[in-house]
């Protein structure tokens, strides 16, 4: 009896190890691969995630503008702004500061190209007053120039600076304001040869190409109360000052 008792043991030890040797490596793949799958799930998950959250930081980050933005032509007193003009003359400190020997020393980069001034010429048949600076009459050339961060206008005559007016505002031109107000050079036939030739010159041969100059412009406008605004467009920029017909 023990003899048969111990043989149906080790038949069923038999059969266990054979059912668990067969089944076990399909379990383990089933458990594996669900595993595999589930990882999977979860790593294309995350990316979506981020791919979604870098989309929606660029398009936060992207620049947008109104609809109406260029469509409106400029208007024709659209530089002048509704500014107090008495407060800024009284505000505005006398220039406290001189050129040796009432030279521009920044003239000389802006006319090493040119054959002439590229400053406004400013022409003055009456005196005009900035607080204690009384400017006389006669012709000057307007010249933008910075000083310890702030911006001033040069009168200047026969190449020496004469009067020195500070400015309230210096703001960008706007965009084809040149081209609407300057008025278009008609050329003879014999001037448009010319300025071919010497475009085909300067295209080809690089160091005889004439650099442009500014393009310039002058805006004065009558205020109330004797005071006088003038904008000096120069470039890129636009100067605001303003000055008194009758001293204050």
């Amino acid at each position: 009896m023990k003899r048969i008792a111990w043989k149906k043991f080790i038949v069923i030890c038999a059969i266990v190890t054979f059912i668990l040797n067969v089944s076990a490596p399909e379990s383990y793949s089933a458990f594996w691969d669900r595993n595999k799958n589930q990882n999977n799930q979860q790593q294309t998950q995350t990316q979506n995630q981020q791919t979604q959250g870098q989309n929606q930081q660029a398009e936060s980050q992207e620049t947008t503008y109104p609809n109406d933005v260029d469509s409106q032509p400029i208007a024709e007193g659209e530089y002048v702004d509704d500014i107090d003009v008495e407060e800024q003359y009284r505000k505005m400190p006398v220039a406290d500061f001189s050129y040796i020997h009432d030279i521009d020393p920044g003239e000389y980069q802006d006319t090493m190209y040119t054959t002439w001034s590229p400053y406004p010429l400013f022409r003055l048949t009456a005196p005009l007053y900035f607080k204690t600076t009384a400017i006389q009459p006669g012709y000057y050339l307007l010249t933008p120039r910075e000083h310890k961060g702030k911006w001033y206008i040069l009168f200047k005559e026969a190449g020496k600076v004469k009067y020195i007016v500070p400015c309230y505002k210096r703001e960008m031109v706007p965009l084809n304001f040149y081209k609407n107000h300057l008025p278009k050079i008609k050329l003879t036939k014999a001037q448009l040869i010319r300025e071919k030739t010497l475009k085909f010159v300067g295209k080809h041969f690089n160091s005889s190409k004439r650099k442009p100059i500014p393009d310039t412009y002058l805006e004065a406008n009558d205020m109330d109360n004797s005071f006088l605004s003038i904008i000096v467009y120069w470039g890129n920029y636009r100067y605001y000052f303003v000055v008194r017909s009758v001293q204050l």
